[in-house]
């Protein structure tokens, strides 16, 4: 089979690996339901959800039991009782958005503690190795160590043609006053 100059062979793969990266929700009767009574489930919360499906299933189910124990319209359960799987998805979903809130273990200041713990440990330290001591790239340990020093909080020291940043030391800062003029 000949090799097509407009067909990438790997095209497939990427592709696949693009969607791989992203969720993507297809419409159901679910939200077709909710649509319909005038609720966007999609712009609700993940906690707004489960509470949602909890108590519109509850109400279904409760109405269902007074329809069988006190009316002889019991048949209805079979015509309104279907509401209860579009209750449960929107339960469903919410559940599991909290489970995926709740996955994400560190903060938002977690990777600069974990940065400055390392920088703590070792008196002085390159971007490259930051990364090597913690979870951070090399990109973002550099992007860290920059904006820490930028502000004033890091020292930048050049040794060797290399960058190191450390913590300040109190003669440097003593010997910074003194060559100010303090």
């Amino acid at each position: 089979m000949q090799n097509r100059p407009d067909h990438e062979p790997d095209e497939p793969r990427k592709r696949l690996e693009k969607r791989r990266g992203r969720h993507v929700r297809r419409s159901s009767d679910a939200d077709e339901f909710w649509g319909g009574i005038g609720v966007d489930v999609d712009a609700m919360s993940p906690k707004a959800q489960a509470v949602t499906g909890v108590v519109t299933g509850g109400l279904i189910l409760l109405a269902a039991a007074l329809l069988i124990a006190f009316t002889p319209f019991w048949w209805l359960i079979f015509v309104f009782g279907w509401a209860v799987f579009p209750a449960f998805g929107v339960f469903a979903r919410g559940v599991a958005g909290l489970v995926e809130a709740r996955s994400d273990p560190l903060p938002k200041n977690a990777k600069e503690r974990e940065l400055l713990e390392t920088l703590r440990q070792h008196e002085e330290i390159t971007p490259t190795g930051a990364a090597m001591e913690t979870s951070l790239t090399v990109e973002e340990a550099d992007n860290m160590l920059k904006e820490l020093a930028t502000k004033g909080h890091l020292d930048v020291r050049v040794r060797g043609g290399g960058i190191f940043y450390g913590l300040w030391r109190a003669e440097d800062a003593e010997k910074r006053g003194i060559e100010e003029g303090l």
